[in-house]
């Protein structure tokens, strides 16, 4: 790709046109700067995955050229990716003091903790990054030390805001520096490249004020156990639900592995120093019911976290039953509606009484709604408006509000290109994007065979042929079929599907059972045909041959 000297380009290989998956780069002068690097998660759209993440490839052929990666703030969908994707990148990392803390748990997780050379940059300075003269603005959001990024070239200057709100009383951390914005307006801003999460919301988000204050009342009223689920990583939240309990006179414990590093990286950086340790999950047997109240991973339902195995009976240590409650803390994250509902529903099944953010203030938004995005816009006036972070109807929600406050949009997805100098601002050209799917611990594209073959099982099943031919194409013993996931072991069709194969290999020539990979595919539709007769699909078929 040819770039002309002062240039200035954006590129989003993820977070733009989707939820999650944020990772942006900027170029000038032919060097790279890459902005977050996060993971989103497969959900009803994909429910073969379980965490995804934007495909590097594209920086990678030029990591080079690649003077940094500046992580806004410490959300999954903003760091949870830097440690599976660090190795094609290769570059220095910058953070502010709590997201280092949280990467560099992740870092060691994969054993990466001595090879990034990570810098520590505190909220609001300024700092360089090769050529990239850059600086820190701090913003209001539901996690400690969220940053706005102002990128300032000789083409112009860039405000990158990562994700923000505004808030009159955020409880941990300052309130988004409006006058920083303002002074940065007044300097004069080509671009601002803007959280689009809540641009379809009317008024604004919420504070995580009322929410403490609400918490306290709601759980000062109740008896037996109570458990309250929200994001790991909100600092504030977990903070207030303390306060909460030690009000009503509760212990507190925490259950869940992601809580406890959220706990250990904040209290590092010396966020909950007014809280004394919490309870771990074997305290939590000591406790009378009435004093006791557990902060619970698994907000979004996800299958494994701790909520889950409690709703479905299957954690080893804690149980939940008739006279307990569960305070949902947290909102829906498009997509996780049906995997919420099932915990939901299993916990009801128990005698749980639920509280949700629809029967009281249990939540705000840590992401601008639209009176938010107004006043953010009157503060920064840049003279053009690149709305990222959201699905395409979030995009377009912010482009219209833009477009209503005399501000000229440019709409993008994931791939594009966005020249914005020199000349008028437009997308002039597009570069290769995918998503990785993190399969245990490997990386595999999610448009791959490997995961195309995994679709297609879920939805039809697979069936396993085996066949043990002599050197001159004889059969030895009967073919055998196993089709888990279609057919139980002892299933008289399966039999018969076994017995249809067997016919057909035996009915095929002499000189195809001497060539082992004519055999196998020549088996392999003699199996499919089996199952074909009995079945209304196509499960994924596969032969295994043994030559004696």
């Amino acid at each position: 790709m040819n770039f002309v000297a002062d240039d200035l380009a954006f590129l989003p290989l993820g977070g733009t046109g989707e939820i999650g998956m944020n990772l942006n780069l900027y170029r000038s002068n032919g060097q790279y700067l890459a902005i977050d690097c996060g993971i989103g998660f497969g959900g009803a759209a994909h429910p073969e995955v379980e965490v995804m993440m934007p495909d590097p490839g594209y920086i990678a052929e030029r990591r080079e050229r690649l003077t940094g990666l500046v992580i806004t703030h410490a959300h999954e969908d903003h760091i949870g990716a830097v440690a599976h994707l660090w190795r094609s990148l290769r570059c220095p990392v910058y953070a502010t003091p709590f997201a280092a803390a949280v990467l560099r748990r992740k870092l060691g997780e994969v054993g990466l903790q001595t090879e990034v050379k990570l810098h520590v940059v505190k909220p609001g300075a300024a700092f360089r990054v090769g050529p990239w003269d850059l600086q820190f603005i701090n913003m209001a959001h539901s996690i400690p030390e969220s940053q706005a990024l102002v990128i300032r070239t000789k083409a112009g200057i860039i405000l990158h805001t990562g994700d923000w709100k505004l808030d009159a009383e955020p409880l941990i951390g300052p309130r988004t520096d409006e006058s920083a914005l303002k002074a940065l307006g007044d300097e004069g801003v080509l671009a601002m490249v803007c959280d689009s999460t809540n641009a379809m919301v009317e008024g604004e988000s919420g504070s995580e004020g009322d929410v403490r204050r609400s918490l306290s009342d709601l759980i000062r009223g109740l008896r037996g156990r109570v458990a309250v689920t929200c994001f790991a990583s909100n600092v504030a939240r977990f903070e207030s639900i303390a306060l909460a309990a030690r009000d009503a006179g509760r212990s507190v414990a925490l259950v869940g592995r992601s809580l406890r590093n959220i706990d250990a990286a904040a209290r590092e950086c010396g966020y909950l120093s007014k809280l004394p340790p919490f309870l771990s999950e074997d305290d939590t047997q000591d406790i009378h019911d009435d004093h006791l109240l557990m902060v619970v991973t698994g907000s979004q339902g996800e299958p494994r976290s701790a909520l889950a195995r409690i709703a479905a009976d299957q954690h080893p240590r804690i149980a939940l039953g008739e006279g307990d409650t569960v305070i949902f803390s947290s909102r829906v994250i498009p997509g996780n509606e049906r995997a919420i509902g099932t915990v939901q529903d299993n916990l009801v099944r128990r005698g749980v009484k639920l509280i949700t953010d629809q029967d009281h203030l249990t939540h705000v938004s840590g992401h601008p709604a639209r009176d938010e995005l107004k006043r953010l816009y009157a503060l920064v006036r840049p003279k053009y408006s690149v709305p990222v972070h959201g699905e395409w109807r979030h995009l377009a929600a912010h482009a219209g509000l833009a477009q209503e406050l005399q501000i000229k949009p440019i709409m993008l997805e994931d791939g594009d290109v966005l020249s914005l100098a020199p000349g008028v601002p437009d997308v002039v050209d597009s570069a290769p994007v995918g998503k990785l799917v993190l399969d245990g611990s490997r990386l595999v594209p999610l448009q791959g065979g490997v995961m195309a073959a995994r679709r297609r099982i879920l939805f039809n099943g697979v069936a396993v042929g085996s066949i043990a031919v002599d050197e001159k194409g004889r059969l030895v013993g009967k073919p055998k079929v196993s089709a888990p996931g279609l057919y139980e072991a002892d299933d008289s069709e399966l039999a018969r599907v076994a017995a249809d194969f067997a016919q057909g290999v035996e009915d095929l020539s002499v000189i195809i059972r001497r060539d082992d990979e004519m055999l196998v595919e020549a088996a392999k539709t003699a199996l499919r045909r089996a199952l074909g007769k009995r079945l209304a699909k196509r499960p994924m078929v596969d032969v295994h041959l043994l030559r004696v």
